[in-house]
């Protein structure tokens, strides 16, 4: 069982930047936020919380207010698995609500499946601008020597698709749009870019970045070119990104 609270104390912000460092593992390089500006945040009524399984913090999040009444979740890390990141956003929202706010904005890597098919399939959230190397380069153990390019994704907080979802209920299935056509395609490990013109175009990602930027750091490249060129390209058309399906693929339709 997962419970979730706001943080208010050091001692609690410490945990909760040793989680993060145990995920990211920064090094030298700068964490995304540090213990001092937790407190302040939580202090000054900003959003700071903890995900607690059996007495132990297993996951945090920080987050600020931002323009058009939402939220900004800046960063959010978990350990693996478990549901724990699921019940920080369920908390995350209540909170919003609670203070009646409309959305909860967020970034994450477009590259990264495992995030795109919970915040797009199991949330219900919806990308609106890609943003190339927002970041710069970073310099953490997971991202070292990549661009930081990141997708800023809304999550309406009262939409009748995310209500649905929270509440856990049957989403139907996550299969390929009989219409679609395949704009960039993963083609034995690397990106491989097609038609463009049609009402709905699937993109793929890669399906370990993380590995990848490892085991071949030139294919990991490709990877973020391509992407960056196709589905920022569209997003750029003014096309929307409606879902992630099969996880792997970004569906995105010209409205």
């Amino acid at each position: 069982m997962v419970e979730v609270r706001e943080l208010h104390e050091m001692a609690e912000f410490e945990q909760v930047d040793a989680v993060f460092d145990d995920i990211w593992h920064f090094g030298t390089g700068a964490p995304p936020i540090t213990i001092e500006l937790m407190r302040a945040l939580a202090h000054a009524g900003g959003y700071v919380a903890g995900a607690f399984e059996r007495g132990r913090l297993v996951g945090g999040s920080v987050g600020f207010l931002a323009s058009g009444n939402a939220l900004h979740s800046h960063v959010t890390g978990t350990a693996a698995g478990r549901g724990i990141g699921f019940a920080l956003k369920l908390h995350q929202r209540r909170w919003a609500l609670e203070r009646g706010l409309e959305r909860i904005t967020w970034t994450y890597d477009p590259l990264m499946r495992r995030n795109a098919h919970f915040n797009l399939a199991k949330l219900g959230a919806r990308p609106s601008e890609y943003l190339p190397c927002f970041y710069g380069v970073m310099d953490d153990a997971i991202n070292r020597g990549d661009e930081s390019d990141r997708l800023l994704t809304v999550w309406p907080l009262s939409h009748p698709r995310v209500e649905a979802l929270t509440r856990q209920e049957a989403r139907g299935p996550d299969g390929v749009p009989p219409d679609a056509v395949v704009a960039l395609a993963d083609v034995g490990g690397r990106p491989v870019a097609g038609p463009v013109d049609a009402a709905t175009v699937l993109v793929a990602v890669p399906a370990d970045i993380a590995g990848l930027r490892d085991a071949d750091p030139g294919t990991a490249k490709a990877w973020r070119h391509a992407v960056r060129d196709v589905l920022g390209g569209l997003m750029a058309e003014g096309r929307a990104v409606t879902g992630f399906c099969g996880k792997s693929y970004y569906v995105v339709e010209r409205l």
